[in-house]
């Protein structure tokens, strides 16, 4: 009787060895997150995922197809399409810098920049192991077919405070990511249909005139100017210029609907004489910051140098020292946000704040 009894227990605690093996706790988990990181950063690495972001900071949720490409050792292709509106914006990282380019309205600027590291985009892979394996607080859950892990967020707004990140139990590969604000209200929510740690990239598809399609050296949009805003002069002596499109008209005021604590709406008025319709729009109080509004007619110049910022939908450039501007693109307008006391967190929220608006 006591050796059937004592066959049984052998039996019963191999039963539940087998039970447990495959199933990971989250220190495994970190372990192996931070092998594929390091797979990444080999010759070979490189992944590709495409999904839809969907961003909940104006008056309705943008909704935005997004694609995000990586090859080692930093080049980027990021294509956020706007599905109500139909317009491609293309944030492209190479040996030649930053650009952001809008294929469609045949506009694009460049910036030098490191973005996007140390940056936080929820879009790329490598914030999402960053964030996960960075944060020794994080809460795991096992989720059928998913490993859940939900941390702090390690973003550039202060309104994102924390973030729930699904990985594919087999790949590690990103299905879902969401970032909450401090009344965990989601913000911001990203779902991929697909992601490959193994793609295989064209010679040129980090390429800038290949990403604007069929445009060629002469049809391109892309102008320089000098940290003063002055066009830069080529070797002949003579300004690089672009041919000029067509004028587009005026078009309606977009108005933030964030504004900071003691600030209020001081002035708005139109820049007479301007070509691209440019608005200007005042404010005062605790912060003094100017908003400009336009429509660029013949090109997006290039900015040197500056900082890049993740803005959600497009990335920005923070450039100047004790008078900073954040500039951005969307849709055909250029916006700018200028300040000698406006903290850029501040600046980030109100661009927020700008997108999905209708003009007035």
């Amino acid at each position: 009787m006591r050796r059937i009894t004592w066959v049984l227990a052998i039996i019963m605690s191999v039963a539940l060895l087998l039970t447990g093996c495959g199933k990971k706790d989250s220190a495994s988990i970190v372990k192996d997150l931070n092998d594929v990181a390091d797979k990444l950063e080999s010759k070979q690495g490189a992944y590709q995922g495409s999904g839809t972001m969907t961003l909940y900071t104006g008056e309705q949720p943008q909704e935005y197809k997004v694609e995000v490409w990586y090859k080692n050792p930093s080049y980027y292709r990021i294509s956020l399409s706007n599905v109500q509106k139909d317009i491609t914006q293309i944030v492209l990282r190479n040996d030649d810098g930053v650009f952001v380019l809008t294929p469609s309205l045949n506009k694009s600027f460049r910036f030098q920049s490191d973005w996007p590291d140390n940056q936080g985009q929820v879009y790329l892979y490598q914030t999402m192991v960053r964030g996960i394996t960075s944060d020794n607080n994080r809460q795991f859950v096992d989720d059928k077919d998913s490993y859940v892990f939900e941390v702090a967020a390690n973003y550039q707004s202060p309104a994102l405070i924390r973030q729930k990140i699904w990985l594919d139990k087999k790949s590690y590969a990103p299905k879902q990511v969401q970032v909450s604000d401090s009344e965990a209200k989601v913000v911001v929510n990203v779902k991929f249909d697909s992601f490959d740690f193994n793609p295989k990239f064209a010679e040129d598809s980090f390429d800038m005139k290949k990403n604007m399609t069929s445009q060629t050296p002469s049809e391109s949009t892309v102008a320089q100017i000098d940290e003063n805003g002055n066009p830069v002069v080529s070797a002949e002596g003579e300004a690089s210029e672009e041919p000029a499109m067509a004028e587009l008209g005026d078009f309606g005021i977009i108005e933030p609907q964030y504004i900071p604590v003691g600030v209020t709406f001081k002035d708005s008025h139109k820049i007479e004489g301007s070509k691209d319709h440019a608005v200007l729009i005042r404010y005062d109080g605790i912060y003094q910051y100017t908003i400009m509004e336009a429509r660029p007619l013949d090109r997006a110049v290039s900015l040197v140098p500056g900082e890049g910022i993740d803005l959600g939908f497009t990335v920005g450039l923070l450039s100047g020292d004790e008078q900073q501007t954040l500039t951005w693109m969307t849709e055909g307008m250029e916006y700018r946000i200028t300040s000698s006391n406006l903290p850029v967190t501040e600046m980030i929220q109100i661009a927020a704040s700008m997108q999905g608006q209708s003009g007035k």
